[in-house]
């Protein structure tokens, strides 16, 4: 999640795009073993992850982790089970089946995951077969000093840039405060959501401090904010047949006073919630310290000490 994975992410390209033209490769969804698991994959040799190099000896280890398998209301059932016929690359009732990334292979009635092989078949830690969509939110403002000013970074003279980070429950990594995108949810209603669950303990609150909370967050959610990516993400929990994908949306807060007075406040999934300087140095949960880089590029912030040692097309 440096910026130099990053890099390499985008400087060896896999058979496949996302939505904004940026090419990625697997590195998280490599690792072993399995999150939550002792689960090892099959090792993957880097000119053997796409699909279109020939191997016939690919071996890989099966594994859908016990949670998916007690069939929680989020999870599909078994590709064989009866009565389950998924429609892959479309919507399927309240489930969207379909691809951020476009249409995705579908063999031996399994959908295959779109950037090629992770040394894992099943779902893993996943619901779903195929993509597994989430969502988001980048909540950013400005650094500033006691006086109320903008403050600029030393080296490159630009100003800094914060946004809302959480610790995460399941791994302990920092990340964006996102999550699962629920059956006929809009994406809109997600970023909301999860924003308010693991950032402000929302659901630990009582129907008045949820109302007041609302009424802050209507104001920053409802101003102009900007799509800073759409498409796979190169997650530890990806499989094969299963994978997540995202949009990621950043909500700005230019003057500071939308967010000032909101009581930041761990919940759900998260340990930990702040406020975190943005840079180059941050390591974060799956692809999202690339998300961040997008929006300080958006945003005209401070990254890098060495803009040399930025990526570009």
């Amino acid at each position: 999640s440096n910026l130099s994975a990053s890099c390499r992410s985008r400087l060896h390209p896999v058979n496949m795009f996302n939505s904004y033209n940026v090419k990625f490769q697997h590195t998280k969804a490599l690792t072993s073993p399995y999150p939550g698991s002792h689960i090892e994959r099959s090792q993957v040799p880097e000119d053997k992850v796409g699909w279109l190099s020939e191997w016939k000896d690919y071996n890989p280890v099966e594994y859908t982790a016990k949670s998916v398998l007690a069939r929680p209301s989020w999870a599909d059932p078994q590709i064989n089970d009866e009565g389950f016929s998924p429609k892959f690359n479309e919507r399927d009732g309240e489930v969207e089946r379909k691809s951020l990334n476009g249409l995705y292979v579908v063999k031996n009635g399994r959908p295959r995951n779109p950037v090629g092989r992770t040394g894992l078949t099943g779902r893993g830690l996943l619901g779903r077969w195929g993509p597994n969509h989430a969502a988001d939110p980048v909540v950013t403002r400005w650094k500033r000093d006691g006086s109320g000013n903008k403050v600029a970074h030393p080296v490159s003279g630009k100003n800094i840039l914060q946004f809302i980070a959480i610790k995460r429950r399941d791994c302990g990594e920092w990340a964006i405060p996102g999550g699962m995108v629920d059956p006929g949810e809009k994406i809109t209603a997600t970023l909301r959501r999860e924003f308010e669950e693991e950032a402000l303990n929302s659901l630990q609150k009582s129907p008045e401090e949820k109302a007041k909370l609302e009424k802050q967050l209507q104001k920053l959610f409802s101003q102009d904010h900007f799509v800073v990516y759409r498409g796979y993400v190169d997650d530890p929990r990806n499989t094969d047949n299963a994978w997540m994908e995202t949009e990621a949306v950043n909500y700005h807060d230019e003057t500071g006073e939308t967010m000032d007075n909101l009581p930041l406040e761990a919940g759900d999934d998260a340990r930990l919630v702040k406020w975190v300087d943005i840079s180059e140095k941050l390591e974060l949960y799956a692809n999202h310290s690339y998300f961040i880089k997008l929006v300080t590029e958006k945003r005209g912030a401070h990254w890098s000490e060495d803009p040399g040692s930025e990526c570009h097309e």
